[in-house]
């Protein structure tokens, strides 16, 4: 069953009296609980597409469909209330608040929830003891690594339960023995049941992804996400086997 749905997606941008066409008419299909790369070359609308896949923007033409819910006609306390039950961000800048705690930083998500505040420092304290900073929990991001940084904006995404995160070049700005971390964490993650799309330009980092979805100039190739698809499914065929 597909959870992210886009169909002849297109978007349209007005810069003064010219028309940018981000989004051509491109198709993706992602279904529950797969790991997903999305690649592309520098200006081929891979923000675009993980805008509407997050619900961040809606297109111009065509449906975007998240977790049975189309996005097209909503609000945007529609679309906040749609990504802060199901989805999970998690940036190669790590945009945390610096005058906040880890704790505070992953707590903060579920603010928006009315979670209550007990609930949210059991919340968060039990996420970071997950991804391994239990003992860093009173420590500002002035006083983390880089790769330890990028663990609390990992754990902020979770703080909601979201069935679905993205990331975006989760390991762009870490060194390759923390992103090979980082990397494995959002694995783990992907095991446990989550579905992972993941915009990178490293082709190790694709290598964790089922399959991966091209764009260029806007479109998305469709043959090669079908014939990924179909690569994927021979796969757990075997695996079964």
């Amino acid at each position: 069953m597909s959870i992210i749905s886009l169909q002849d997606v297109e978007k349209n941008y007005q810069l003064g009296e010219t028309i940018v066409r981000a989004l051509r008419g491109s198709n993706v299909e992602i279904e529950e609980g797969e790991f997903i790369a999305v690649m592309g070359p520098s200006g081929s609308g891979k923000s675009t597409l993980m805008n509407m896949i997050g619900a961040l923007d809606v297109p111009s033409e065509g449906e975007v469909n998240i977790d049975g819910e189309e996005i097209n006609q909503m609000s945007e306390n529609q679309l906040a209330l749609l990504r802060s039950k199901k989805i999970g961000f998690i940036f190669q800048e790590f945009n945390l608040i610096n005058s906040m705690n880890a704790r505070q930083n992953v707590a903060l998500p579920m603010i928006f929830r009315n979670t209550p505040k007990k609930k949210r420092v059991e919340r968060a304290d039990e996420l970071l003891e997950e991804v391994g900073l239990g003992d860093r929990k009173t420590f500002r991001p002035s006083e983390l690594s880089g790769g330890q940084r990028q663990r609390v904006s990992i754990a902020r995404s979770l703080a909601n339960n979201p069935d679905i995160i993205l990331a975006d070049e989760p390991t762009g700005n870490l060194d390759t023995e923390t992103g090979s971390k980082i990397m494995d964490l959002l694995t783990e993650l992907n095991d446990e049941g989550k579905t992972i799309i993941m915009v990178t330009h490293d082709p190790n980092d694709a290598e964790y992804a089922d399959r991966i979805v091209r764009i260029v100039d806007g479109k998305t190739n469709p043959d090669e996400d079908l014939e990924n698809q179909e690569k994927l499914k021979n796969k757990e065929k075997d695996d079964e086997n």
